[in-house]
């Protein structure tokens, strides 16, 4: 049995200093070039994101490396397009790789490699095959955000009113859920130096690639559409991305879960199996739930609140019992009831463990099951 320890490391001071000066130089120029087509919310916006960046850089390596090649490859991506969208039919590099199609293309291939890889290393034995694992994760995460970048960019290529921040169909959507869950896995990953966890988060975001290569193929989900006017809000480019890393950390939350309920019952059968010997210890396992549904929780607190602004403002009203309300406020009082149990009962085990894996069905039906039955004000990304 490996116990695993949290990861103290921190980068060199002249690193971090490093970091955060490149991230105040890379606001300052864009507050700069844009500075006349920005509003106070764009501003805003900006800074937070230089901020959010500079925090999560400071002590993480890979992420410093992941920022610094999605940066390379979108605007390689935005330069080859130039101002033109048929671009792509005589670009190598656009058609095979830098398109937004493209890169998510490649995403969706390498998140189902990395999950193939992270059981291969787990049921070996091998570290080096897990270490495979998470460069495929992190290679996956890297093209899934450099398709959107680049997405962003096509979707102006087609017309200024037709631009738009790429998060505002299942489409798009189902690509921030996995690059989100992927990032907040690898973080995890590192704090904890364990990757035994890897191949049960990977197979929900290799569950999510799964919708998407079938809602792309057979629904043409991929093109992008003009957006109905209530999404043309700056509100939807902060409410959906708080929205998902919540989804994303309730996922996490689940899948640790599963691995949770294998890895006991192996242990209370005094099993030989792997599952036994080199999964995390169970109270590691615990504290990772509660962390993820902890950090889910807030964002969705956040995202809750900004969809109740941003419904005033669309509907005049903060709240309407809208069936895909209803069902936020459900899932929001289901995790406020994990997280009160926890913390203050002294709740803990296998019990929290289902709780958490019911939790993310009723999060799946409040995020697909609503669009698909209920419909409603929210009726944006039907099936």
């Amino acid at each position: 049995m490996t116990t695993t320890i949290l990861n103290k490391e921190s980068s060199p001071l002249a690193i971090q200093w490093s970091w955060w000066l490149l991230m105040i130089l890379a606001a300052g120029l864009l507050l700069s070039m844009y500075s006349n087509v920005f509003d106070v919310y764009e501003i805003g916006i900006v800074i937070f994101s230089a901020v959010s960046l500079g925090l999560l850089g400071q002590n993480w390596p890979g992420f410093r490396v992941h920022i610094a090649v999605v940066t390379g490859l979108s605007l390689a991506g935005i330069q080859l397009y130039g101002n033109n969208l048929t671009s792509a039919e005589s670009s190598f590099l656009l058609n095979y790789i830098l398109s937004s199609q493209s890169a998510i293309m490649w995403m969706s291939t390498l998140y189902v490699m990395a999950t193939a890889a992270y059981f291969t290393g787990l049921f070996a034995q091998s570290a080096f095959v897990e270490k495979v694992g998470s460069a495929l994760t992190w290679s996956a995460t890297t093209m899934g955000i450099v398709g959107l970048m680049v997405r962003w960019r096509e979707s102006y290529l087609m017309g200024d009113d037709i631009g738009y921040v790429p998060v505002s169909n299942l489409y798009e959507v189902f690509i921030l859920f996995a690059v989100i869950t992927a990032l907040l896995y690898l973080f995890y990953e590192r704090r904890f130096r364990t990757r035994a966890l890897g191949g049960f988060v990977l197979l929900v975001i290799s569950a999510a690639v799964a919708f998407l290569l079938w809602y792309a193929f057979d629904r043409n989900a991929a093109d992008i559409q003009p957006l109905v006017p209530a999404l043309q809000s700056y509100w939807m480019k902060i409410h959906v991305p708080a929205n998902f890393v919540g989804y994303g950390a309730f996922a996490m939350a689940a899948m640790i879960g599963v691995a949770y309920l294998l890895t006991s019952w192996a242990r209370d059968k005094q099993s030989k199996g792997v599952m036994a010997k080199v999964m995390p210890d169970l109270l590691v396992m615990e504290d990772l739930m509660y962390k993820a549904i902890a950090l889910g929780f807030a964002f969705f607190t956040v995202a809750t609140v900004l969809g109740a602004l941003w419904a005033a403002e669309a509907w005049g009203g903060y709240w309407s019992w809208d069936p895909k309300e209803t069902w936020a406020l459900i899932v929001w009082l289901n995790y406020a009831a994990w997280l009160h149990m926890r913390m203050i009962k002294g709740w803990h085990g296998r019990p929290m463990a289902w709780w958490a894996i019911i939790g993310l069905f009723v999060t799946l039906f409040a995020f697909l099951g609503v669009n698909m039955f209920l419909g409603g004000l929210h009726s944006y990304g039907e099936l």
